[in-house]
């Protein structure tokens, strides 16, 4: 009789993108060590790898070739999906070697490619090697993205997110609680909610009703934010667009229920670019809403993102958007220079931009916002606030504070000697302040 493999075969993983891969990447290895593989962190110990593409703009592209390269070159036997994977001509053009090629949300179709590649090992016995009932995650123990949906109804003009991604599918409202609750039982001490669209949780399914431990819950974000909240952890909303029954979340953050926090995409101010753009947009009375919301929760952040130098954008456009985001004062803030993508309208957008002013405008951009920032930060001088430790290095403890989403926004640093630990909440006073971090002292 053949002697079996004395060790589980071997799967290096790199994932590039946005929050939203990174959950398909958990997915993908949840399924891979479910069937006994073991997932490894150099390309020496890897019998195969897989690098999980973003294929959102040029410059996202070029690093995700570079990082099939460098995959290729270190390891040899590669598989790449994401993306990117919609392109696959381009992709083996450049790297003709690669084993295999698949899109976004494929995961069968991955986990097939590495069994072509590596076969399971066939003693492997899922009821005795457990894999933990929250599945793998990328993400420190103590937080996680939770993805609500795929796709995205939209059809704006500088973006191919639907065209690779798909329509909006919502997950069952029973499965996303399920998950949420199954993640807040090892550990995880705050919900990072996730999707492309995530104010329109639910529209393709109707709102239907699902369950949740017994009890009916609505596919609606207003619902599955009521029931997120009963998890006791922070929930943090990314990637919200303002439609009106966004004000109905804005009491639920007053009241301690979920984070006085809004990823809102505004992309734009002026109304003659958002067209252009075709943005969902309310832009004639997003000023007066974010004054309300404030008046029901003084402590809610906002963070957004921008593009400046779309194709038609005028001078008169962009001083339009500067005056917006002196009124908006938003919190945190982040530009992009526009930037052709492969098959989005917009590319044939009359009167494009130079690059020299798009660098101009950028700069001024994030100038004026920086003092905005900077002015909002010298406000928390002084105050009280929870925050939770993300790690703790040779300086002290690095924190973040409800205002902050990881990796995006800025960080806490607290001055103390005690041994604190990742994924504590502790009590902070805020010492002094920059344009984008805090310093602080325990209380």
């Amino acid at each position: 009789m053949s002697k079996l493999p004395s060790t589980n075969p071997k799967v290096g993983f790199v994932s590039l993108g946005c929050p939203k891969a990174l959950v398909d990447s958990e997915r993908i290895l949840t399924q891979l060590r479910t069937e006994g593989y073991q997932v490894v962190a150099t390309y020496q110990d890897a019998d195969v790898v897989v690098v999980n593409t973003c294929g959102f703009i040029d410059s996202a592209k070029a690093e995700s070739l570079d990082a099939i390269g460098e995959a290729i070159a270190e390891n040899g036997r590669v598989i790449v999906t994401g993306c990117m994977g919609v392109e696959e001509s381009v992709i083996r053009d450049v790297h003709p070697n690669v084993l295999a090629v698949t899109g976004p949300q494929q995961y069968e179709q991955v986990v097939n490619a590495v069994h072509e590649v590596v076969p399971p090992r066939a003693d492997h016995n899922p009821l005795v090697d457990l894999v933990p009932p929250q599945g793998i995650k990328l993400t420190p123990r103590h937080y996680a993205y939770l993805k609500i949906s795929e796709g995205c109804n939209h059809s704006c003009s500088f973006c191919i997110i639907p065209s690779m991604r798909g329509k909006l599918v919502s997950r069952p409202i029973g499965d996303v609680l399920g998950e949420a609750e199954r993640l807040v039982k090892s550990g995880v001490k705050e919900l990072l909610v996730i999707s492309q669209d995530t104010s329109a949780y639910g529209v393709d399914i109707k709102y239907r009703t699902g369950f949740w431990n017994g009890r009916p819950v609505k596919s609606r974000m207003t619902e599955m934010c009521e029931a997120l909240s009963e998890l006791g952890v922070w929930v943090r909303l990314h990637y919200v667009y303002p439609y009106p029954h966004v004000d109905e979340l804005i009491p639920l953050m007053a009241e301690g229920k979920i984070l006085p926090y809004l990823d809102i995409p505004f992309q734009h101010a002026s109304p003659k670019v958002l067209k252009a753009m075709k943005r969902p947009a309310f832009e004639d009375k997003t000023l007066a809403r974010i004054k309300s919301w404030r008046e029901i929760c003084p402590e809610l952040t906002i963070r957004s993102t921008f593009i400046v130098g779309f194709p038609g954008e005028t001078e008169d456009d962009f001083q339009y958007l500067l005056d917006w985001l002196t009124e908006a004062q938003l919190d945190r803030v982040g530009c992009f220079k526009y930037s052709a993508v492969d098959g989005a309208p917009a590319n044939e957008m009359a009167a494009p931009v130079p690059e020299e002013v798009k660098e101009d405008r950028w700069e001024r951009f994030m100038a004026h916002q920086q003092a905005i920032s900077a002015a909002r930060l010298q406000r928390k001088v002084g105050q009280t606030l929870e925050v939770l430790i993300d790690e703790v290095d040779e300086d002290g403890p690095i924190a973040r504070s409800m205002a902050d989403a990881p990796e995006i926004d800025g960080a806490v640093y607290i001055d103390t000697d005690e041994p604190l630990k990742p994924g504590e909440i502790v009590t902070v006073v805020i010492t002094d302040a920059d344009e984008y971090d805090l310093w602080a002292r325990l209380v």
